[in-house]
């Protein structure tokens, strides 16, 4: 039998982590990254500096939008499980 998704993941986790733990200078291996990055923007707003300032703050605030948004998602999917567990201990008499 194959290993699952979970195992999967988590070998890929440890193997990301040893990578970094014997990454020296952490800057430079992420520097390609973050320039293609300011490129993509620069070049979104043919070639204006202010512009593409102004466009990748606004990338990083829909960024924090949307992970606000599946924040209050996932706290009311915990709130109403344990209304609903709740509701079903009343209805069997436990004592919660």
């Amino acid at each position: 039998m194959g290993a699952t998704q979970a195992e999967k993941r988590l070998a890929a986790s440890i193997a990301a982590h040893e990578s970094w733990a014997s990454t020296e200078d952490r800057a430079s291996r992420t520097a390609p990254a973050r320039r293609a990055l300011e490129d993509k923007f620069l070049e979104q707003a043919g070639g204006d500096p202010q512009r593409a300032e102004h466009l990748k703050k606004a990338h990083f605030q829909r960024l924090a939008l949307k992970s606000a948004q599946a924040r209050r998602r996932a706290k009311a999917a915990v709130d109403a499980a344990a209304a609903a567990d709740e509701e079903l201990a009343a209805l069997r008499g436990d004592a919660a």
